[in-house]
């Protein structure tokens, strides 16, 4: 196992996941539903608990393990959440219940994210975390931007794509996309970013302005 390797297994092994996040996760897996990593879930409660995220808004909604994670960090935050699988939300619900997230501080919808977020209310969310549709991934960040507030966080999971960013040679359509939104974004005088190899890559957005 090469030194990046091992580095990405000991920062996932180091995360102790709540015991309901670690039976969504395992839901997810057996219904073979690919959850955030450990490390990136604990990235993204850092960033929500750092915001002190009172509203967030995420595409793809999955099992619930990425929403868990956030609303762990934001204690008081509302979530919205969209996916197009009504099966995984009504799971994603069961586990909110289990982990005591009231049901006032969850909004989940069923739909495609590119007819749903152009409803939403523009800078309205103090975070947006996108885990949905790689090929569009342009599109999403480009909504998420709107409907992110000043100074609010727009997170982009995948965002390495199975190590695939990285090397120019790899052309396929979720890559390419995501290595011209690295590019262009860091180009940028409207955000600040970074990305972390916290799982398959995590990129960071944090939207400037007064």
């Amino acid at each position: 196992m090469s030194e990046h390797d091992l580095n990405w297994k000991y920062v996932d092994e180091s995360v102790v996941e709540h015991d309901v996040i670690a039976r969504a996760r395992q839901q997810s897996l057996e219904l073979g539903v690919e959850p955030v990593s450990p490390a990136m879930g604990a990235q993204l409660a850092v960033i929500a608990a750092a915001s002190r995220a009172e509203s967030i808004i995420e595409v793809g909604t999955g099992i619930g393990v990425s929403g868990l994670w956030l609303l762990r960090a934001a204690p008081t935050a509302l979530l919205t959440s969209i996916d197009t699988e009504t099966e995984y939300q009504q799971h994603a619900r069961q586990h909110f219940a289990d982990a005591g997230v009231a049901p006032a501080r969850i909004r989940l919808i069923t739909g495609r994210a590119s007819e749903v977020l152009p409803r939403m209310n523009e800078a309205s969310y103090d975070l947006v975390f996108l885990d949905a549709d790689a090929p569009n991934v342009i599109e999403y960040v480009e909504h998420g931007l709107r409907l992110a507030k000043a100074k609010g966080s727009v997170i982009v999971a995948r965002s390495l794509w199975k190590g695939r960013v990285a090397d120019p040679a790899r052309r396929d359509e979720a890559a390419t996309a995501f290595r011209t939104l690295i590019g262009e974004l860091a180009a940028s005088s409207a955000v600040v970013t970074a990305t972390s190899p916290a799982g398959d890559g995590l990129l960071q957005i944090v939207k400037l302005g007064a």
